[in-house]
């Protein structure tokens, strides 16, 4: 008879679950802007680094280029981020903010800080920062 697999206590699960619920933290926070955590985190990403081309941008917010082209296509839908061709490499495409997608990010930081401090909530501080560490080392290290 094969030896029993518990799921509960097998990571993966465990951060697909912590995941899930980051992402309804987020919904219940951000509700009313109409904007994803994948939206939130490109915004950021441009806030931080305005005029950055979009194969770089895809790299720092995990996302493969296809899947980030689409999201930058519903953003400047909405007037919130504008896309050129560089003018050394007319294949290589640039982003910003709009006027509009700077505010909307900037309104976004308060309910991106109170997601994490509601995900965090149940962990003592020291608990919290060698969660991180531990997660780091999970998603940044080589093979990980």
């Amino acid at each position: 008879m094969a030896q029993s697999f518990d799921l509960h206590k097998a990571p993966g699960h465990l951060a697909r679950r912590a995941h899930q619920r980051t992402v309804a933290l987020f919904t219940e926070e951000a509700a009313g802007f109409d904007v994803t955590p994948v939206q939130f985190a490109i915004l950021n990403a441009l806030q931080e680094r305005p005029g950055e081309d979009q194969i770089t941008l895809a790299g720092r917010v995990a996302l493969d280029a296809a899947t980030l082209g689409s999201v930058i296509n519903r953003l400047q839908a909405r007037g919130l981020v504008r896309r050129e061709s560089d003018p050394g490499d007319r294949r290589r495409k640039l982003l910003w903010l709009t006027p509009p997608g700077q505010a909307l990010a900037r309104q976004l930081m308060g309910p991106a800080r109170r997601v994490q401090e509601r995900l965090m909530a149940p962990l003592s501080p020291e608990d919290q920062a060698r969660l991180v560490q531990l997660l780091e080392r999970i998603v940044y290290t080589e093979g990980g």
